[in-house]
């Protein structure tokens, strides 16, 4: 038992980690915190920074989801554990403990995670991504329909309860943390995807 706690704390610890920000940071020598959206989120990255340093925070705030659960499944956790590793390390990088609980929306380190747990499941999702983003570019309503699916495509292809649970609690707080995109998006306002 005491494997599995500390495990989730370090999932949780290196969820924490706020790769946008250090990025920019060292890169950029801004604070992603007062540029653009405030968001420390690849999109925000990439806007501010260019696409270079957005796709390397992309990589880095996946990978703080995927790393912890491939440790879990690697050290033989159960599913229950592995899934509570997975949803440590997202809430580490939505409640980061370095910048006074304020993260980013998730869906990053989420992806990661789930390319750990369920791989087949992301490759439905992301269909759903690139279609929305392709017809309405915005990264918003992709990510949030992408989201809003994922519980779904977990369902169908059998995973099980624990797995399931994680899902849903991912899947609203994404949805939860894009409240003012959506809010943006009825009122118009919303920026637009440019390659």
């Amino acid at each position: 038992m005491l494997k599995e706690i500390l495990l989730v704390i370090g999932a949780y610890l290196v969820g924490s980690v706020p790769t946008g920000l250090l990025l920019a940071k060292a890169l950029g020598g801004v604070d992603i915190r007062t540029t653009g959206s405030g968001n420390i989120g690849a999109t925000n990255v990439y806007r501010t920074l260019g696409k270079k340093v957005g796709i390397m925070t992309l990589v880095g705030d996946c990978l703080k989801g995927a790393i912890p659960v491939v440790i879990a499944q690697q050290m033989g956790l159960s599913v229950e554990w592995s899934a509570a590793v997975g949803a440590a390390a997202f809430l580490g990088h939505v409640y980061t403990i370095f910048l006074g609980f304020k993260g980013g929306k998730g869906v990053a380190t989420a992806l990661g995670v789930f390319l750990a747990m369920a791989p087949l499941a992301v490759l439905c999702a992301l269909a759903v991504f690139i279609v929305v983003i392709l017809t309405w570019r915005y990264v918003s309503l992709a990510s949030i329909s992408a989201a809003a699916t994922m519980p779904i495509f977990i369902l169908l292809l059998g995973n099980p309860p624990p797995i399931v649970v994680m899902t849903l609690l991912i899947s609203a707080l994404v949805i939860y943390k894009h409240r003012e995109n959506i809010d943006r998006l009825r009122n118009g306002t919303e920026s637009k995807f440019k390659a």
